[in-house]
């Protein structure tokens, strides 16, 4: 019966431990890994910001697509090669574009992404400003009613009863 339970546990801790660290520990193999502990560093670095062209949405670290294994091969290559951070991230970008990059650059073609958020922000609270103010302007207390409203209203009411 301890055996079992002992069992149960460890089964426990393993799907933790899966959970947890998710298909990212899985996404670079042992046989990419360098034995340079500053160069891995170097290349996970420059990997987790290049976008998987694949999945789109992960880093090429992240991602067990085959294009982002030979993505992260390259980097490797590269850093091995004598290249800085900065010559390894423009090679990938002259291959493959700057969409490559998780973070774009400022420059003319993504001037709209980096000032979109900004213009969403002001639009917002110019129309909250807008509101409030239109809202506030038409007053806080309604107009009397007129003397023949007011007979309308009782004739209604006696109308009913």
């Amino acid at each position: 019966m301890q055996i079992f339970s002992m069992i149960r546990l460890r089964a426990l801790v393993i799907t933790l431990m899966l959970a947890v660290t998710g298909p990212a520990a899985f996404a670079v193999t042992p046989d990419e890994i360098l034995d340079d502990p500053v160069l891995e560093a170097r290349a996970r670095e420059i990997s987790s910001g290049l976008r998987c062209l694949v999945c789109q949405n992960q880093s090429i670290d992240d991602s067990d697509a085959p294009l982002a294994h030979d993505l992260r091969v390259l980097v490797r290559e590269r850093l091995v090669a004598g290249d800085t951070d900065e010559e390894v991230i423009a090679f990938i970008v002259e291959r493959y574009g700057e969409y490559v990059l998780l973070s774009p650059r400022l420059s003319r073609h993504t001037l709209f992404l980096w000032l979109a958020p900004i213009g969403f922000l002001v639009i917002g609270a110019l129309l909250a400003y807008l509101l409030f103010r239109r809202g506030s302007a038409r007053g806080g207390s309604p107009t009397p009613l007129t003397r023949e409203e007011e007979a309308r209203i009782e004739a209604l009411l006696d109308d009913q009863k």
